[in-house]
């Protein structure tokens, strides 16, 4: 078990819940304001998706996001920024009997074009998707292969970003060892991503074989989605791992009780402190992981 943690928390993400809850934010000014409540909150790191205002779909347009950050980094609290980068790797098939052309929906950007925000607004922290997967019962594919994933972690390390190294599966971790065997990450930071359908289960038996299989030196979080996330804060803490929560993950507090990412993190700070665990504020989370401060 840790002794102490740091909370990240996943914003708004790219997907349908936007459409299942009133507090999932969406323009870039709901999002600045709700991370900064989450940071309010105790969220040592802001993980941020950016949604279109007008179709509230997930976007890449740097835009976005730099109105997001510009808001953050100029509020009075001061969370580590961790951006994703897994837009521009959604492959929708046209189903099963005509899989091609794909569906108007999928989204395929080049390795270096997913990273456009990144290079313009140098965050902390940048996610890395260590794999490919079904995502879900549709025809829906997350597309990253060992190539892009490659020259993605070449160029982050080139900009002196952190990779959040998002693992879905066990296979993902042969990624993440091949990466740090080619010199492209050094001290590994893992967000073991648990319970989305086709990864690994949310079972504690599949998180703990994932942590056995970890490089030695990674620091590494853990999480799961809807009803699973707020067991797993404790579930991560005892696993070694530090926290995720946030509206990206799980849309409740109780059930029936629709939530903010303020509430969310506030009840992982309340769950940590009654197992014993130390929550890290943002300033402890940048010297544990040597991160270069940009802005």
């Amino acid at each position: 078990m840790i002794s102490e943690a740091f909370i990240t928390c996943a914003v708004t993400g790219s997907g349908s819940n936007v459409e299942r809850s009133p507090h999932v934010p969406v323009t870039p000014q709901q999002i600045a304001e709700s991370a900064i409540e989450a940071a309010r909150s105790g969220a040592a790191v802001v993980h941020i998706h950016v949604r279109d205002p007008r179709t509230r779909k997930g976007s890449r347009e740097p835009a976005l996001y730099r109105e997001v950050v510009r808001r953050i980094r100029n509020s009075d609290v001061n969370p580590v920024i961790n951006l994703t980068t897994g837009m521009g790797g959604d492959l929708v098939t046209g189903g099963p009997v005509s899989p091609f052309p794909p569906d108007p929906s999928t989204d395929m950007a080049g390795a270096l074009e997913r990273l456009i925000h990144v290079e313009e607004l140098l965050p902390e922290i940048c996610t890395l998707d260590c794999g490919s997967m079904n995502f879900g019962a549709h025809d829906y594919v997350m597309i990253n292969t060992y190539p892009t994933l490659r020259m993605m972690a070449a160029r982050i390390k080139e900009l002196g970003v952190c990779p959040e190294l998002e693992v879905f599966d066990t296979g993902h971790l042969w990624t993440v060892r091949d990466l740090v065997d080619e010199g492209l990450i050094k001290q590994p930071l893992i967000q073991l991503c648990m319970g989305i359908r086709y990864g690994a289960s949310h079972d504690p038996a599949a998180l703990m074989s994932m942590v056995k299989a970890l490089p030695p030196s990674a620091i590494y979080s853990a999480f799961s989605i809807g009803r699973m996330q707020l067991p797993y804060v404790a579930m991560a803490a005892l696993a070694g791992a530090n926290v995720r929560v946030g509206l990206e993950d799980n849309l409740y507090l109780s059930r029936g009780l629709l939530a903010t990412n303020a509430d969310l993190v506030q009840r992982a700070v309340h769950i940590l402190g009654h197992i014993g665990v130390r929550v890290m504020c943002a300033d402890e989370v940048r010297q544990k992981l040597a991160l270069n401060v940009h802005s």
